[in-house]
């Protein structure tokens, strides 16, 4: 039970340390309000149980301890944060895009933030560091791996999924008392947040 704890406590730590996932939840919301951010939530969970289960395989541990694939997966990530940055500087100066003749504007956006959340889960090379540094101190010897390691990871996205929650309807309700320009400025600090993250990914170098 005390080992549950911790991990519940070292995990709610880590969701509420702001980074990308915060960048795109509040990004979601000043798009398509809550519905789009926890389109955004649901898609971030989704990267995150995809790396407890390559954790749990071994696959995450190759690429921690692997130069030149911990690069590759910096580098990808560093590009994927980057693109979305500058894809929401860009609405900011130009307004909300048109979706295609025929579909609705509500369901490309939401398709397109599922998209991103999952894209820089999977590109994030720190969460494949944090499942092969964190998870193995919360799993007693003898115990078997995979059924405690997708635990874990319900428990992570479980956290994410009220952290985010919260902040996409706090967001969602500030943007209602805002002028269409205010907004704007906080689409452009998104964005300048998302690249600025892509950015130090892409400058930093493994210790």
């Amino acid at each position: 039970m005390d080992s549950v704890l911790a991990f519940v406590a070292v995990a709610a730590i880590l969701s509420v340390t702001p980074g990308a996932a915060t960048a795109l939840v509040v990004r979601s919301a000043l798009r398509g309000g809550t519905r789009e951010a926890l389109t955004t939530i649901a898609g971030n969970a989704v990267g995150v149980l995809a790396w407890a289960l390559l954790s749990a395989v071994g696959v995450a541990a190759v690429v921690a301890a692997s130069q030149v694939a911990f690069e590759a997966l910096r580098i990808a990530g560093s590009v994927v944060l980057v693109v979305l940055g500058a894809q929401a500087l860009w609405r900011a100066r130009k307004g909300a895009p048109r979706a295609a003749e025929g579909v609705p504007r509500e369901r490309v956006a939401s398709r397109r933030a599922f998209r991103d959340a999952v894209l820089t889960s999977l590109a994030n090379p720190k969460l494949s560091v944090f499942f092969v540094a964190l998870f193995p101190q919360f799993v007693p010897d003898g115990a078997p791996v995979l059924p405690l390691t997708l635990l874990m990871g319900l428990l992570v996205v479980s956290i994410d999924f009220a952290w985010y929650s919260l902040l996409a309807v706090l967001v969602t309700r500030a943007q209602r008392a805002l002028r269409p320009t205010f907004e704007r400025r906080l689409e452009q600090l998104t964005g300048t947040v998302l690249v600025g993250l892509g950015v130090r990914l892409a400058l930093e170098h493994r210790r």
